[in-house]
């Protein structure tokens, strides 16, 4: 009897151990788990702050989408007229010189006075470029650029482009220019050319300094 009574104490106190054995490893690995899930949301938040740190801020510029400064590349229209190969309006870019506008243009003719204008001086937008006859440069004319008064048109001699250089005087007004001094012999002096059909006292005084016979 007193066998059966111990074996069953030992088989007791054997499933009490077990039991509890079972207790303390499931507590242990719930305690893991949770430290274990609160290391990733630790590591998340500091991976979510750092990614927060690392975006730069807009600068104002980007926001209202404008800038000071020019825009490059701008393009100006250049007048080349005179003793060129092919006259006209010619587009360049900031920052190009003269001797540019005029290779445009076809380059000087044979009768071309080619030290009249600064070569070298950069172009500006409206800017007229009007290269001589080497043969009929006023005494004392400076060279300028384009800048200073060009020499007198000779209005009995000047061809079209070159009567075209004068204000007021379009590519019509200038046939009819031409028209008049085949059919009268020329001018003899230059309030003549008020005979001329569209040229009145206004026009006339636009062009009377430029003007010669």
């Amino acid at each position: 009897m007193k066998n059966i009574i111990s074996g069953a104490l030992r088989w007791l106190v054997l499933a009490v151990f077990i039991l509890a054995a079972g207790c303390f490893y499931s507590c242990a690995d719930r305690s893991q788990t949770a430290s274990l899930s609160q290391s990733a949301s630790l590591s998340q938040s500091a991976s979510l702050s750092q990614a927060e740190l690392s975006v730069p801020e807009t600068p104002e510029v980007l926001e209202t989408g404008m800038t000071e400064e020019p825009v490059a590349g701008q393009g100006l229209f250049v007048y080349v007229c005179g003793e060129v190969v092919s006259p006209g309006v010619y587009e360049l870019k900031a920052g190009q010189r003269i001797f540019e506008a005029v290779e445009l243009a076809g380059g000087f003719t044979d009768r071309a006075a080619v030290d009249f204008l600064n070569l070298a001086e950069p172009v500006r937008d409206g800017m007229k470029l009007y290269v001589p006859d080497r043969d009929r440069i006023p005494e004392g004319a400076v060279e300028s650029g384009g800048l200073g008064a060009p020499p007198k048109v000779n209005i009995n001699t000047a061809g079209k482009e070159e009567l075209m250089t004068l204000r007021g005087i379009g590519e019509s007004r200038a046939e009819d220019i031409i028209r008049y001094r085949n059919t009268r012999g020329g001018f003899d002096c230059i309030e003549d050319i008020m005979e001329v059909s569209g040229i009145k006292e206004a026009a006339f005084g636009k062009i009377k300094d430029n003007i010669t016979v």
